[in-house]
């Protein structure tokens, strides 16, 4: 009798998709993904107008930023997404070449299964096409110096090439040079820059040519008291992460006063325990007091009648950048402020920026934290700004802890492509026409950077191949300024090495991935009375058995 009665395992409603149909589907999802932002790849590449469900806007052509604002479903097309997250945390540039990268490999990949080869010998042969690729590009790196400012900066402006910054990439790619040569250290024979000790404030108003960097930290406060100095010079600086306040008891406590003389006492202890905290300070030698909590209003006046800068509750990443910058130390306990612990400055002052009052901390001796103060016409401009900012910060930074670079405008993708076609010959087998996909697919980079610049793609990677077939071609790429195929090094177009090899790994890495699910099995999606009560409550109890 229950011979042909189906066996259901899964929860009514949960769908499930297998084989080629699944593989199809996936592929589908991570290749809409990738030509949604395809066009904005390259100096002359479109921007993405995004507006959210709250009607902001945000104009870009970042393909990080592009993928981050868009509300992706797809569990398949949601790991394509991730590539440019990690690119853009690793690298700062080259998000949108590691997602086209990673959509061409999976519509290459969609033709070999249609001839009926292994998704798995696939994966196989674009891993070893992956580690080819990297020596490959290692091959043609070209070393730069910690100090070769000059090549920095050529770093710096390719990675800001084709971003809305007006005529100001070469100041901007100046800013970013100097900040990170300021916040780079030396330990154990190599440099490390950590971007995150450069401090971003965006103001509007002014023009993008008024961004300029500060030897030192600009905090978004004004000082606490009108009658506190507006500017201080050769500045001792406290910094507190303690308040400056009369302490709560830590259990719940009650004071009865019967006598109003008892009143009074209690109330002149409070402004003599605040009077002390105050001396303490002044007896340091501070002439500024940054502080991360409350200042209270009583301290305030003492602070003021002694003269002293003060400024309340500040991030604690500001703290740090500030403890970096001036070579002060943070006091939790006010009786642990000495001399020792102060950091040092040449000037303090309030400076009124826009609509709002800023405190400007300058003249530190070998700051390792700077500030950039963004400036622009409107908040769209200043956010695409500090956008280009980011992704220039990032690639000095890692083209001077590498030490190495490689020529942009598709030489390198072309370069692999070329090399890759001879290494699948000598592997042989299966893995060669996979190996060959790879190839096929790096091709997708040069040839997208001639479409959005309104060249012949075909010419284009005809003309590089045909150059890149000779040893003193190999750094030819696409000249875009020009329309042409030209030397990258004599054209200026250089990106750091680790921007390529984390985009083709990331690609190979996702596109392997993708390629071997063959089922997906998706959950039915809970309406929200099935969800139960908002902050985990138990959502019904299913009915125990005996019960009414």
């Amino acid at each position: 009798m229950m011979g042909n009665q189906p066996i259901i395992v899964l929860r009514e409603g949960t769908e499930s998709t297998k084989g080629k149909t699944a593989q199809s589907n996936n592929i589908m999802a991570a290749r809409a993904v990738a030509d949604a932002v395809r066009s904005t790849l390259g100096p002359k590449g479109m921007d993405k107008m995004l507006v959210d469900s709250m009607g902001d806007i945000v104009i870009t052509n970042d393909g990080a930023t592009i993928l981050k604002e868009l509300d992706i479903e797809h569990p398949a097309a949601k790991m394509v997404v991730e590539i440019s997250k990690t690119q853009d945390n690793e690298c700062g540039d080259g998000t949108t070449s590691a997602v086209v990268i990673a959509g061409e490999l999976l519509k290459k990949s969609e033709a070999l299964i249609e001839q009926n080869v292994h998704p798995t010998v696939i994966a196989n042969g674009f891993r070893l096409a992956s580690l080819e690729a990297i020596k490959i590009l290692k091959g043609i790196g070209i070393k730069v110096s910690p100090t070769d400012k000059k090549t920095l900066k050529l770093v710096a402006m390719t990675a800001m090439t084709g971003k809305s910054v007006g005529g100001e990439r070469d100041k901007l790619a100046d800013i970013s040079v100097e900040a990170v040569s300021s916040v780079s250290e030396k330990s154990n024979g190599t440099y490390e820059a950590d971007i995150d000790n450069i401090q971003v404030e965006k103001k509007h108003g002014g023009a993008v040519s008024d961004t300029r960097l500060i030897k030192g930290i600009v905090l978004d406060k004004e000082r606490v008291h009108p009658r506190m100095p507006k500017s201080v010079k050769n500045v001792k600086i406290a910094l507190i992460d303690s308040a400056l306040e009369i302490k709560k008891t830590e259990v719940e406590a009650k004071i009865q006063i019967r006598d109003p003389m008892q009143m009074q006492k209690f109330l002149d202890e409070e402004e003599n325990t605040i009077k002390e905290m105050v001396q303490k300070v002044k007896k340091s030698g501070a002439t500024v007091i940054i502080c991360e909590k409350g200042i209270d209003d009583m301290a305030q006046h003492y602070l003021a009648k002694d003269g002293i800068y003060a400024v309340r509750r500040v991030k604690r990443s500001d703290m740090e950048k500030l403890a970096k910058a001036t070579g002060g130390k943070i006091v939790t306990n006010l009786d642990d402020l000495t001399s020792a612990e102060l950091g040092a400055a040449e000037t303090v002052e309030e400076v009124k920026i826009a609509d709002s009052d800023m405190t400007f901390v300058t003249g530190c001796k070998n700051p390792k934290a700077v500030s950039i103060l963004i400036r622009g016409g409107t908040e769209h401009v200043i956010d695409e700004v500090e956008r280009a900012l980011h992704d220039a910060l990032k690639v000095v930074a890692v083209a001077l802890e590498d030490g190495i670079v490689v020529p942009g405008g598709g030489a390198p993708e072309i370069e692999i492509a070329i090399k890759l076609r001879d290494y699948g010959q000598s592997v042989g087998g299966r893995e060669q026409l996979a190996i060959e996909a790879f190839a096929d697919a790096m091709e997708v980079i040069p040839w997208t950077l001639a479409e959005n610049a309104g060249m012949d793609s075909i010419n284009v990677l005809i003309e590089l191949k045909n150059a890149h077939t000779k040893k003193a071609g190999r750094t030819f790429g696409i000249n875009i300024d020009e329309n042409k195929v030209s030397d990258m090094i004599r054209a200026n177009v250089i990106e750091p090495l680790r921007v390529k090899t984390q985009a083709v790994q990331s690609a190979t890495e996702v596109a392997s991935m993708v390629l071997r699910i063959d089922d997906v099995i998706a959950a039915r999606k809970l309406s929200p009375s099935e969800r139960g009560p908002p902050g985990g409550g138990m959502g019904g109890m299913g009915g125990m058995p005996g019960m009414m």
